[in-house]
């Protein structure tokens, strides 16, 4: 019995894996999920014996997210009532605001608030923030005159050069007195048993988004939070796509430029940006916040930059950063210049760009030329194409990799944050972004995607049509996985 076992072991562990497949397949119909995503899954399961069942169990498996993201979604809801009341914005001042650009795009504005009570913020100074060594050196010497608390939310914080002077700060100032919490990705963040153990003994209270058994062998796990966003005092707040590594920070040795966007915020909107740290919080802890007055001081602002903070993931409704994504794109009337470094998008934007593209208007994509993920790389160039038909203009980025996620629209509004333009952005990872409805800002960020083309260049569609076969088999490929990426 067991010699016809042993010699019959791999027919029947094939026919085991189908069985499962089966199940597994009508489990992934039974959903009614995007059908792309839906025929991506059966692809793996059939075609790759074994290997497409892990992937399923790792990616495809909606019960850790409903089970888990309900429970955040009531905290969240909570959060928002106990806090919202005292911070909702003077009605008289929205209606006498004298600003025609907020008039042409309230669309939006209306748009965040029904789906996510995401107010508008109209007194904010914004300052747009070009690269990592900028960043850091504006944040690090903000974190030093930190007094209350220091609040941070990073998806990648590595103790390497740059990660240990913020480590470092946020021990001393913790020492100090100062309530510092963080909470770091588990995935995305590495920081060794040694130094967390001396932010514990420091008095820093951090803890990691949703925990897993091992991080190094799961870059890809769903539901991660792939925010970076830092509040200090209540009074400053920094939001982008920069971490905390030494990738993001351009120095002399640096084996590669590294291109990308982040914004200082002072005035209204940080109260938006503690909300959302608060609700995060909150769920990685499992502990009550007590809202305190310092978390929401009195902090006028005299610079007028109106702005929503708009965040999405698994425990919101809606896909609330695609949408106005989506609605921005499809109510342009000039221009629309998006800066991405991962384009693997939905129907719903390959369609919104094609459309204002054939209906005049100026459509400009800037992607890296070389991606940090092969993957990834061909799964963008498979949409290249489709694009270029529709009068698109696409250029790549040459001169290192560019990690800007940001769209400028019109002269009058522009956003920056964490999304990038592919489907776990969209509708898998935590994410968060700054909808500004300004002029001077707008214009601002126009002039960096314009001196960032300079160190691109514009993909001929001509010449594209004729790229080898072998490079349009391995786009055709990764586009396979394109819902999965």
């Amino acid at each position: 019995m067991l010699e016809i076992l042993s010699s019959n072991i791999w027919i029947i562990l094939i026919a085991i894996n189908y069985l499962l497949v089966i199940l597994a397949a009508f489990t992934v119909l039974t959903k009614n999920i995007n059908p792309t995503k839906t025929i991506s899954y059966i692809i793996v399961l059939v075609f790759f014996p074994f290997f497409g069942l892990v992937v399923y169990y790792l990616f495809g498996q909606e019960y850790r997210k409903n089970k888990i993201f309900n429970r955040k979604h009531i905290l969240n809801r909570k959060i928002i009532a106990d806090v919202s009341e005292r911070l909702k914005p003077d009605k008289e001042e929205v209606r006498e605001l004298k600003d025609d650009l907020l008039d042409e795009k309230i669309k939006l504005v209306k748009l965040l608030h029904s789906s996510q009570n995401a107010p508008l913020r109209i007194y904010n100074d914004v300052k747009i923030i070009k690269n990592g060594e900028n960043k850091f050196k504006l944040l690090l010497a903000d974190l030093k005159k930190a007094k209350k608390h220091i609040h941070m939310e990073y998806y990648i914080l590595r103790d390497d050069k740059i990660g240990m002077q913020v480590i470092d700060i946020l021990c001393d100032k913790a020492k100090e007195g100062v309530k510092v919490r963080l909470s770091i990705d588990d995935v995305g963040s590495s920081i060794s048993r040694k130094n967390k153990n001396r932010m514990v003994e420091s008095g820093v209270e951090w803890h990691p988004f949703m925990p897993v058994l091992f991080p190094g062998f799961t870059g890809k796990m769903n539901y991660r939070n792939h925010r970076k966003i830092v509040i200090i005092d209540g009074i400053i707040g920094y939001l982008g796509g920069i971490n905390v590594s030494d990738t993001y920070v351009n120095y002399a040795d640096s084996d590669i430029f590294w291109r990308d966007t982040h914004l200082r915020i002072t005035g209204e909107s940080v109260k938006s940006l503690q909300i959302h740290f608060l609700m995060t919080w909150e769920f990685v802890s499992n502990e009550k916040v007590d809202i305190e007055e310092d978390f929401f001081p009195r902090d006028h602002c005299e610079e007028c930059v109106a702005m929503q903070i708009a965040a999405s993931g698994p425990d919101t409704d809606w896909a609330n950063i695609m949408e106005v994504i989506f609605t921005a794109i499809v109510t342009s009337e000039k221009y629309v210049y998006l800066t991405t470094p991962y384009f693997i998008p939905n129907e719903q934007i390959i369609t919104a760009l094609q459309v204002a593209s054939k209906s005049g208007v100026d459509v400009r994509l800037l992607i890296p030329k070389e991606s940090d993920s092969w993957t990834a790389k061909y799964a963008t160039n498979s949409y290249i194409e489709s694009l270029l038909e529709a009068n698109i203009k696409i250029y790549r980025y040459c001169k290192g990799f560019i990690h800007a996620k940001t769209i400028v629209i019109d002269d009058v509004f522009c956003t920056v944050g964490t999304t990038n333009m592919d489907y776990r952005s969209f509708n898998i990872n935590f994410e968060i972004n700054a909808m500004i409805y300004n002029k001077e800002k707008s214009l601002e960020l126009k002039s960096h995607f314009f001196e960032d083309l300079k160190e691109s260049e514009a993909i001929d569609q001509e010449r594209w049509l004729k790229r080898p076969r072998i490079e349009k088999l391995k786009e055709s490929y990764c586009r396979l996985w394109a819902p999965l990426l």
